[in-house]
């Protein structure tokens, strides 16, 4: 069948698909480097703000503490990119019941990460609203926490998709697709620990 559709079309079915995932990857890259310089712009406006302001804390107020539960945190979500690796090899491999598995566990390592953002917010001595050091620590830990969230429900679409009767027959781009975004968050993530908590 897929040599007679080729003789109609006069194109080749597998250059078709190379170039569906090559306009696909580009579409992605093109994403991430508009998401990349927001996050460039939140970093280099922390950074100027933090080096020009004098005292950084208010009175009374200690900052983001780099406890063990945010370096289990960072743990937990630089470990689901290995993961979500995982996952996506096993698809290669037609190996579905490991993809899902797999698939569903860097999603679950994700809401944990975001539990543990959000019990970390719980637990501070600073608001929003106090001084430059709440408002950039909440901008720059929300924003983030937002594209986990999209990233997990990313996850979910594509883990239901994986359900679907030969869904993966023609390519699985939107997973390489999700993938991608994944890695992306955890970089933006080792950033982001840098300069909040190590810095």
């Amino acid at each position: 069948m897929a040599s007679f559709i080729d003789e109609i079309l006069g194109t080749p079915l597998k250059d078709s698909r190379e170039r569906k995932k090559g306009n696909v990857l580009f579409g992605v890259t093109v994403f991430l480097l508009s998401e990349s310089i927001i996050f460039v712009s939140f970093f280099l406006t922390y950074i100027i703000l933090r080096l020009s302001t004098y005292p950084w804390l208010p009175p009374g107020v200690s900052g983001p503490e780099l406890s063990l539960a945010v370096w289990i945190n960072t743990i937990i979500l630089l470990s689901s990119s290995l993961i979500i690796y995982l996952a996506e090899q096993a698809l290669k491999k037609k190996k579905l019941i490991e993809f899902r598995l797999l698939w569903l566990t860097t999603s679950v390592m994700g809401t944990y990460f975001l539990v543990g953002t959000f019990k970390e917010w719980q637990g501070l001595d600073f608001g929003l609203s106090t001084g430059l050091v709440g408002s950039t620590f909440y901008l720059l830990t929300g924003f983030h926490g937002l594209h986990v969230l999209a990233g997990i429900f990313l996850q979910m679409l594509m883990l239901v998709r994986s359900f679907i009767p030969g869904n993966y027959n023609r390519g699985h781009y939107g997973v390489t697709s999700v993938s991608l975004f994944w890695h992306f968050v955890d970089g933006i993530w080792v950033i982001l620990f840098s300069l909040l908590y190590l810095w």
